[in-house]
């Protein structure tokens, strides 16, 4: 079922209002039977999506995972809190690709690896003067880049064999 949101628009000094379609993701929700959990998840939620927004600013804190746990809480918490993620135009295309097809877009995943490994080799460069502490970073880095990069994306381009390719 969709249902119109009202966009503005300034144009010439003028507010124009544009109207955009709202899908209701209600079937998602699952709410729990416990009000003070539904409230607890409700909390942690927004906790999680103020963590992502400050994420999307500093380069060491990661967006994806704080919008999906907020996700995941407002689907226990309140059909509202969700349907109003999922409607984002920022995070809703993310959150509904991993939690339909568990998959993540190629360029998201191509940027966060690229994100990860600057700001982890200005840290282990600049930052971090034990030699033990910048190998350990730079192994953590390397792991979670290739956990990373073996996550499914449905748009990553198709690899070819050898044995399709011209001789």
């Amino acid at each position: 079922m969709n249902t119109p949101e009202r966009l503005t628009d300034i144009h010439n000094g003028y507010i124009l209002a544009r109207v955009m379609p709202r899908h209701d993701y209600t079937d998602h929700v699952s709410k729990h039977r416990n009000p003070g959990l539904r409230l607890l998840f409700l909390l942690l939620g927004c906790l999680c999506v103020a963590l992502g927004i400050a994420g999307a600013f500093l380069p060491l804190l990661p967006t994806t995972p704080f919008m999906l746990l907020a996700a995941a809480c407002f689907a226990r918490a309140s059909t509202r809190f969700y349907n109003w993620l999922l409607n984002t135009r920022t995070f809703g295309p993310s959150i509904l690709e991993w939690r339909l097809h568990r998959s993540i877009r190629y360029r998201t995943k191509l940027i966060a690896i690229a994100t990860m490994a600057a700001t982890l080799t200005i840290s282990v460069v600049l930052v971090i003067e034990q030699p033990w502490l910048q190998g350990t970073l730079a192994v953590l880095g390397v792991l979670l880049a290739t956990w990373m990069y073996r996550l499914p994306s449905r748009d990553a381009p198709r690899r070819t064999h050898r044995s399709e390719q011209e001789p």
